[in-house]
């Protein structure tokens, strides 16, 4: 099961799943609730950001 269960089948960019991730730490802490979707959104956003580059070159 995914940690984002109402993720979209759309890719988001690489912007927006840094907003994302932002405003989880929006109050400078990160709930242990929401370490699974943080995570997440990490990777998802490091592949978001790998494919740019790779378009790029």
């Amino acid at each position: 099961m995914s940690p984002l269960p109402h993720e979209p089948e759309t890719a988001l960019s690489a912007a927006e799943l840094n907003s994302r991730i932002r405003e989880l730490w929006a109050d400078g802490q990160l709930p242990d609730a929401r370490r699974p979707e943080y995570e997440a959104l990490v990777l998802k956003w490091a592949a978001a950001a790998l494919e740019r580059v790779e378009h790029a070159a």
